[in-house]
């Protein structure tokens, strides 16, 4: 099909992938401008059109989709838009372009989960399952009717960041299928049920900071939700003064807790990573890092890092 494709993160690449190698022409690429990046802060392209650029294919960064911008897209007469993670509203006078509309990956189980950061809040509310939803856009936010859906399993030691993976790649393959169909006139389009409408709302900083009153499996939720952003932190004190700690996996333990453990205690360290008391129940933090070095298993850290009995804030 002659198609435009609409991404900006990594996340959207193996859409991009797949629609390329199954053949099908991509008369343009839409992405971010480009925005500072790295320590030097260089204007540096987004992946998806870094990759574009790779495959040969023109990319345009409007800055809006605005009438200029769509007089641009109409020209190109396409027959669907398929959008992933774009960054930009897309108005109603753009999404009635393309002969088919527009199609959406979206990285959850609609209606669960609409909005900016679905990976992390699954992972976050403890979901058992996840998946992928091919989405015929309209005006709502992420309301339109789905086409296709796939699910996957969520469980004590998935990430956010492996979540991702799963999804991005079962995302790419997905959206091969729904145009196959399309265009073959058998892909479904079923309107979402009212019921089970939850909200996936941006990730923050000020979320990041580990409440040690919460309970393990909280916390433990957390902490694989916000691997690989924000990355939940903690402080331990310091001769300095205090030090930032970054928490990037843990699981909650089936083990009593000492008397009177203060929550945010160092109760052990072993072969597994490092024991913390919480409000309610052990945490096994497994990989962690200190100020200035790398994320490392916690086990390796505590080799030469003494934590036993210090106490995080």
């Amino acid at each position: 099909m002659k198609l435009i494709f609409a991404g900006t993160p990594a996340f959207a690449v193996p859409a991009l992938d797949a629609l390329h190698a199954a053949g099908h022409s991509i008369l343009a690429v839409l992405s971010q401008p480009d925005r500072p990046a790295g320590r030097g802060q260089k204007l540096t392209a987004s992946p998806v059109a870094q990759r574009a650029e790779a495959l040969g294919l023109p990319v345009h960064k409007f800055l809006k989709l605005d009438a200029d911008a769509r007089a641009v897209l109409a020209a190109l007469e396409p027959e669907i838009m398929v959008v992933v993670a774009y960054g930009l509203i897309l108005p109603q006078a753009a999404l009635d372009i393309p002969k088919h509309g527009c199609l959406n990956i979206h990285a959850s189980l609609l209606p669960r989960w609409r909005g900016a950061a679905p990976i992390a809040r699954a992972v976050e509310a403890g979901d058992t399952e996840t998946g992928i939803t091919i989405m015929q856009m309209e005006a709502g936010l992420d309301t339109g009717p789905m086409r296709l859906i796939e699910r996957v399993a969520i469980d004590s030691s998935t990430t956010a960041a492996s979540l991702h993976d799963a999804l991005c790649a079962l995302g790419g393959r997905m959206i091969v299928d729904a145009l196959a169909r399309l265009d073959a006139g058998t892909l479904p389009a079923t309107v979402q049920p009212e019921a089970g409408v939850t909200y996936a709302k941006k990730l923050s900083k000020d979320e990041a900071r580990i409440d040690w009153t919460q309970p393990a499996d909280v916390i433990a939720r957390r902490i694989r939700a916000f691997n690989p952003a924000p990355v939940a932190w903690s402080e331990l004190p310091s001769p300095a003064g205090s030090d930032r700690v970054r928490f990037w996996n843990a699981r909650a333990l089936p083990l009593a807790l000492p008397a009177n453990a203060e929550a945010g205690t160092v109760i052990d360290t072993d072969s597994q990573g490092l024991h913390i008391a919480t409000g309610n129940g052990r945490l096994l933090v497994t990989e962690l890092q200190r100020p200035g070095g790398k994320a490392l298993p916690a086990a390796l850290v505590c080799r030469d890092w003494k934590l036993d009995g210090q106490r995080f804030s």
